[in-house]
């Protein structure tokens, strides 16, 4: 079965860049982005991984951790950080799995027999501290991902949980949110005293509530 959002994500324990990982001990009470590359030593993958490394800082204030996976073995990994950091001018700052025999992926979906039975497709899962899924994208290889994209995303989910709003079409950090259809008018008011525009009964904005 299909990994679905707000399922417990599986725990696994696996080889990685940086030693043997166990996936929940490793994750503990952070936000994580578990995201899957085709194969090392592949042009787009390397671009990925160099600007997840420079992303760190965004990722560290929202408590996120990153961890990436590719089905080759703990010796190509390191051959291919390597080149991750000359040609990215970076410095890798996070593990990479070592999937060689494809139990994480099997475990997470993330081969598409379909599209090709021998590599990962470029997958992403943000996870949330309870160990829940919040968020699945799905790229074929020839894709690289917009981590921007997965950053507005993780800021929406931290906002959601917290407030009683959702986030309009093309939303980002700052701008104005909706509130969510389950509370009145007269209570949103009263929980957002920053002011609620109605614009329909059923579309109310209010100023985001944690800026």
């Amino acid at each position: 079965m299909a990994l679905q959002l707000g399922d417990t994500v599986p725990n696994f324990t696996q080889k990685s860049s940086e030693g043997e990982i166990s996936f929940y001990d490793w994750a503990g009470d952070s936000w994580v982005i578990l995201f899957s590359h085709p194969a090392d030593f592949t042009p787009v993958c390397t671009t990925e991984l160099g600007e997840v490394a420079k992303l760190k800082p965004e990722f560290d204030k929202r408590n996120v951790k990153a961890i990436a996976l590719s089905v080759d073995d703990v010796e190509s990994h390191k051959g291919w950080i390597g080149d991750i950091e000359e040609t990215q001018s970076t410095s890798l700052n996070y593990p990479i799995l070592a999937d060689d025999d494809k139990k994480v992926s099997d475990l997470y979906g993330m081969i598409h027999p379909n599209a090709n039975a021998k590599v990962t497709v470029r997958a992403v899962f943000v996870i949330d501290p309870s160990k829940k899924l919040r968020l699945t994208l799905t790229y074929p290889p020839s894709a690289g991902r917009n981590f921007d994209e997965i950053l507005r995303v993780i800021d929406s989910l931290q906002l959601t949980d917290n407030y009683s709003v959702a986030t309009p079409a093309n939303w980002k950090d700052g701008d104005d949110v909706v509130v969510v259809p389950t509370i009145s008018t007269e209570e949103a008011k009263q929980k957002f005293p920053k002011g609620v525009t109605e614009v329909k009964p059923y579309l109310r904005t209010t100023p985001q509530p944690n800026k």
